[in-house]
């Protein structure tokens, strides 16, 4: 008897876990959403832009985590983060007219402070601040656009961190697709067909690895860094997705009317490749 408990004592606990965890009303968490944005200026493409890719990032947060076969819950949870990493981007736009995080706030940390510090959280999720999941999809927000993950972070919560970085990193990539190079970096078409990609950025394609921010000179600095992203998806469905909807490919289809600019992608791409094909085979 007593070993049949022990087996089953796991199993009980996680049960009432799972019945004592938060409500997530996604109903609620989208009207929410919507009556929040609002309030700020929707007929402005970087607020447009910035509400469009929420939803989708959480989307892909979604995918993501059934392919990892979670439970609803958790999928609930992934799904959210997706929902609020963006949230510091709205009173980022509206307070310095950036998504410039270097020249304003880091938006990432504006956000959870936003959301935890100033009680916005309870407009979507009643009684998070005392969840452990709340301070899961805090941390996950926190760290959605760090170069590196806070290594004092547990595994279960690297994991949600690391669903919500390879969701916006891929929605990333549709940005670029989707969006003229020349708005979502506000330069001129010649400064961007003109301009040669640092050394420090195409080294980071030498060593697989995404490119920092300060690493960025140029224009063309940033389509490349974008580019060098695919690096650090860490789950093999990111890259089929990004693979399979042709944003890897059309992105390194930049046109420059820099010779030395083309040889640069043409390094570029011959690298990616190698990388998808070698390293993260589908």
């Amino acid at each position: 008897m007593g070993i049949k408990t022990a087996a089953i004592k796991p199993q009980i606990n996680r049960f009432f876990e799972r019945i004592t965890n938060m409500i997530i009303d996604r109903e609620r968490v989208k009207n929410t959403f919507a009556e929040y944005t609002s309030g700020y200026n929707t007929t402005d493409p970087k607020i447009k832009l910035k509400i469009d890719h929420t939803y989708r990032v959480a989307e892909l947060c979604e995918l993501i985590a059934r392919d990892l076969k979670l439970d609803e819950y958790e999928t609930d949870v992934a799904w959210l983060t997706g929902m609020l990493h963006d949230v510091g981007r709205f009173e980022q736009i509206k307070r310095y007219n950036t998504f410039n995080d270097a020249q304003s706030v880091d938006h990432a940390n504006f956000g959870a402070d936003l959301l935890f510090k100033e009680g916005l959280i309870d407009t979507y999720v009643d009684g998070f601040h005392d969840d452990k999941y709340g301070t899961i999809v805090e941390n996950a927000i926190r760290n959605h656009s760090a170069f590196r993950i806070d290594e004092r972070l547990d595994e279960y919560t690297v994991m949600f961190c690391n669903i919500l970085r390879d969701a916006d990193k891929v929605d990333i990539f549709r940005v670029n697709v989707d969006t003229p190079a020349e708005d979502i970096y506000n330069v001129t078409t010649e400064e961007l067909r003109n301009s040669q990609v640092s050394p420090e950025v195409m080294a980071a394609f030498d060593e697989r690895h995404a490119v920092l921010r300060s690493c960025k000179k140029t224009v063309v600095d940033h389509v490349a860094g974008h580019i060098a992203l695919t690096f650090e998806l860490v789950y093999p469905i990111s890259l089929q997705i990004a693979k399979e909807r042709g944003y890897l490919d059309k992105m390194m289809a930049f046109e420059s009317d820099n010779e030395v600019t083309g040889k640069q992608f043409e390094e570029i791409r011959a690298k990616l490749n190698e990388y998808v094909a070698s390293v993260r085979p589908l």
